[in-house]
């Protein structure tokens, strides 16, 4: 009788496609090289299957018992908000980020503050001696923290079992390994059974489980994308390398919102949290300087001020600059032409450079009266008033829009102590305070002749 043929296929490492032969470039994702093959085991559908006896029936949905689930509240007020309001026990929550940001540390720093949750800290990619090295440098012990070094799935829940911790910590998914599959670690095959099986463990027994997953050049979590769909939580840790402060944001949540930010600042001592984002995000000047303006915006349930900078200066060269840091540069475009076209300013020949201070991205339209004022502050060469902040959405005809939750808005910029904000004449606000004065406008034009 002849030996069982081994079947195998071919994945892509940086998308997760699967192909029944090796491919030169990836059809999926358009890169080279990528592919390589695995082995496919059925066995492991047998070992992961759900019995029949344990399978949940059909009921009515006025008949399912149902109690407020609580939440584990960290010391990290920060980690709290993004994963709106605390840890859900039997979660699974992956954290992504580029190498060297600080995953590792947020998680490790995380675990060793707590004080009343067992946590057990597993890593695949450093020794015992290398954490301890981390954990004397941000200065915390702590007698709830369990360090273990493990890659094997199976030999990790034995663990577990014993210890019988509240949260555990994985780093990195790339480095567990399963005896259900043939293939090498970090491979898509793996990936996606290790998050199965972990998915699973922290249905059953209830146990929060963070995962960190490392990304590849696009910015995107490295295995397949399905990995992000099985998790209930997508956390992205994101920053430059040449600025200190580094953005926890939420790309998916099943338990709150999917758009909220939490600011840390990096030191020697680990990771800062920043609770007033908006003092970080404003620079301190002593004198007045064209071309700032201040904007106000809302990231999920927070709202935030920041500092717009623009340079409009004669092109030196034949065709016109244009740049723009943080903001989309095809918003930036448009705004451009309704000053042109609506408005008679003449920036056609100019070039046009434009910066979000702190090194964040921000996609609101709110911010579109603030770079307005911004650009023809730069313009004319005449600084404006400091205590003076926008909140607008520009329309093609020149017009300024409503914007959503001008309430908020409002009280953070009397909270940071400014004196007047400018906001659409349609915005139905009730809000009114001695302390700030709320200025109507209906289009650019009554903005320029208020501020000029």
């Amino acid at each position: 009788m002849s030996a069982k043929k081994i079947k195998s296929a071919f994945f892509c490492q940086n998308c997760g496609t699967q192909s029944p032969k090796w491919l030169g470039k990836c059809p999926q994702c358009n890169e080279w090289n990528t592919f390589v093959e695995e082995i496919l085991n059925k066995d492991s559908k047998i070992a992961t299957a759900v019995s029949s006896n344990n399978s949940s029936k059909p009921i009515l949905i006025k008949d399912i018992d149902y109690t407020q689930e609580q939440r584990i509240i960290t010391n990290d007020k920060e980690l709290n908000r993004t994963l709106g309001g605390g840890i859900v026990p039997g979660s699974l929550i992956l954290l992504g980020g580029d190498p060297g940001i600080g995953k590792s540390t947020l998680l490790l720093q995380f675990s060793l503050s707590s004080k009343r949750k067992k946590i057990l800290y597993i890593s695949g990619e450093e020794s015992q001696k290398q954490i301890k090295m981390r954990a004397e440098r941000i200065n915390k012990d702590s007698e709830k923290c369990y360090i273990l070094t493990e890659t094997a799935t199976q030999n990790i829940f034995l663990k577990i079992e014993e210890v019988k911790p509240d949260i555990v910590v994985i780093d990195s998914i790339q480095t567990l390994h399963t005896s259900y599959i043939d293939s090498s670690p970090g491979s898509i095959s793996q990936i996606r059974e290790c998050t199965a099986e972990m998915l699973k463990y922290a249905k059953q027994t209830g146990i929060a489980i963070f995962l960190i997953g490392h990304i590849n050049k696009d910015g995107a979590i490295a295995g397949p994308k399905v990995l992000e769909h099985m998790v209930d939580t997508v956390l992205q840790f994101e920053g430059d390398r040449n600025y200190t402060y580094r953005i926890l944001r939420t790309i998916k949540n099943r338990f709150g919102s999917a758009s909220e930010i939490g600011v840390y600042e990096m030191s020697q001592d680990g990771l800062r949290e920043v609770n007033n984002p908006s003092e970080i995000l404003i620079s301190e000047r002593e004198d007045a300087v064209s071309g700032v303006a201040i904007a106000t915006t809302i990231e999920g349930a927070r709202p935030l001020l920041i500092e717009i900078q623009s340079l409009v200066s004669s092109a030196v060269y034949g065709t016109p600059q244009r740049s723009s840091t943080g903001y989309n540069s095809k918003r930036m475009n448009m705004l451009l032409a309704v000053l042109e076209k609506r408005c008679g300013f003449r920036l056609a020949a100019k070039d046009v450079f434009l910066n979000i201070t702190g090194g964040i991205k921000i996609d609101d339209t709110a911010l579109d009266l603030a770079v307005v004022c911004s650009i023809l502050s730069s313009n004319e060469n005449i600084p404006l008033d400091t205590q003076i902040c926008f909140a607008g959405e520009i329309g093609l005809s020149g017009e300024i829009r409503a914007v959503s939750r001008i309430e908020n808005r409002i009280q953070e910029a009397e909270k940071m102590g400014y004196k007047q904000i400018i906001i659409s004449k349609y915005n139905k606000c009730k809000y009114k305070s001695n302390k700030i004065k709320i200025t109507k406008c209906k289009n650019i034009v009554e903005v320029f002749k208020l501020l000029f």
